[in-house]
């Protein structure tokens, strides 16, 4: 494992985001959402693709909290421009179990 310092680790900003519309991905090549997220006035509604499908069906995600990074620089996937990773954690059937707050936060809010 790579160690980081606490200065690089600082300029990671992970922010909670209401997930506000969630729309199939037919174009991924893998199963996949494209997800515009709430990030509160500062920041604006985001867009992300996520390869959560295996675990949430669109009616789960659709105003759900999730932790984001928000500074990576936009990617393009396929012909959507995803602006911010979603982050989550991979089980041990390879599926994608979503980062989220335990209780409800303001969107926008960055993890402490």
């Amino acid at each position: 494992m790579k160690q980081i310092s606490w200065d690089e680790f600082e300029q990671v900003e992970l922010r909670v985001g209401t997930i506000i519309k969630v729309e199939e991905f037919p174009e991924a090549r893998e199963p996949t959402y494209k997800l515009r997220i709430d990030f509160g006035e500062e920041i604006g509604i985001k867009k992300s693709s996520a390869k959560i499908t295996q675990l949430y069906s669109k009616e789960d995600l659709l105003n759900k909290q999730v932790v984001c990074v928000i500074n990576f620089p936009p990617k393009q996937v396929g012909p959507f421009m995803s602006e911010v990773l979603t982050t989550g954690f991979v089980t041990d059937q390879d599926k994608i179990t979503l980062a989220i707050p335990e209780h409800p936060v303001p969107n926008g809010s960055i993890l402490a």
